[in-house]
């Protein structure tokens, strides 16, 4: 896999968008926003970014459709998608881990692991 520079961020939250957005830049990674789901697909496709993370519950689309979308355009198709979610339940967690998201992070994230699990799991599914 390339190495990872770029990440897009989904997530209809301000103050979620700022916490990981910080987190990414001080760790070095440019980072690029959209607080709704059609913003982030057509900067998905526009920019091509290395790992998109998707806040679970949207307005309109829930992450799970967001990427489903995202993985069946060619523009889009095989970046590692992971979910941040606060949903937790047995049925929820299922539910995340047949779609076709490489992986999820629930809230509230650990400010000192979240960059490191989300590189992680973006390197352990490429292409995906």
């Amino acid at each position: 896999m390339a190495e990872i520079k770029t990440i897009l961020i989904i997530e209809d939250e301000p103050l979620n968008m700022e916490l990981e957005k910080a987190l990414f830049e001080a760790a070095g990674y440019t980072v690029l926003e959209a607080e709704e789901a059609k913003k982030g697909i057509a900067k998905a496709k526009e920019k091509k970014p290395d790992v998109i993370i998707v806040d679970y519950q949207m307005p309109k689309i829930d992450g799970i459709q967001l990427i489903k979308k995202l993985q069946l355009d060619p523009k889009t198709k095989g970046i590692p998608c992971i979910i941040v979610t606060a949903s937790t339940t047995e049925e929820q967690r299922e539910m995340l881990k047949k779609s076709d998201a490489c992986g999820f992070i629930t809230k509230p994230i650990n400010t000192r692991t979240f960059v490191d699990e989300v590189i992680k799991l973006a390197r352990k599914n490429a292409g995906h």
